[in-house]
């Protein structure tokens, strides 16, 4: 490949990234939600709660950033399948979607995202068990959300994300978004 191909291949994963912008997370049509967050929202949101959490356990906030960003980085493939359809369905693993993603991208990039989604996906370190947790955390929160806007069924995903948390920071700002409202973050300012 040139580099002319290499930048091409590098430019088109950048533009198959952005389909997440307008991609749905399916699971929560499951609890009513007429129009659920993309999956870039999620992941957003995640990357900035697994910064936090990096903080408070002692991790390197900017590595766990990276692993959330890119975590489901492969939905623009197979989808977001909720865990309900996951028994039905047998996908490639993330590690296969991605080398797929990246195949015609800078050998450099292709390598540092690759590598990314294969620490995110089989990992041990400190830094990919705060992203997990992030990730759960993230739609726990989301849950919250949507239960207070009138979304009785998110409480299932709130419950069973809650109990999968492990860390003690995730579950300490678990326990504290439990009992705010969607509007308590901006009372700091109305005083």
């Amino acid at each position: 490949m040139n580099d002319r191909q290499e930048a091409e291949g590098t430019v088109s994963y950048l533009m198959e990234a952005g389909t997440l912008k307008r991609a749905k997370r399916s699971g929560w049509w499951i609890a009513g939600i007429k129009d659920p967050e993309t999956i870039a929202e999620h992941s957003w949101r995640t990357a900035v709660i697994g910064a936090v959490l990096a903080m408070m356990e002692g991790a390197d906030p900017a590595r766990v950033a990276l692993l959330c960003t890119f975590h489901d980085t492969q939905e623009t493939r197979i989808g977001d399948i909720p865990w309900i359809g996951r028994r039905y369905i047998q996908t490639s693993s993330n590690e296969t979607v991605t080398a797929d993603q990246v195949a015609d991208a800078y050998p450099a990039v292709a390598e540092g995202i690759s590598a990314i989604v294969h620490d995110y996906e089989n990992g041990e370190s400190l830094e990919v068990q705060v992203a997990h947790d992030a990730d759960k955390l993230e739609c726990m929160i989301q849950g919250l959300e949507y239960l207070q806007q009138g979304y009785p069924a998110a409480q299932e995903w709130v419950d069973s994300t809650r109990a999968k948390l492990k860390l003690p920071s995730a579950i300490a700002l678990a326990d504290a978004a439990q009992t705010m409202k969607l509007a308590d973050w901006q009372r700091t300012y109305l005083r």
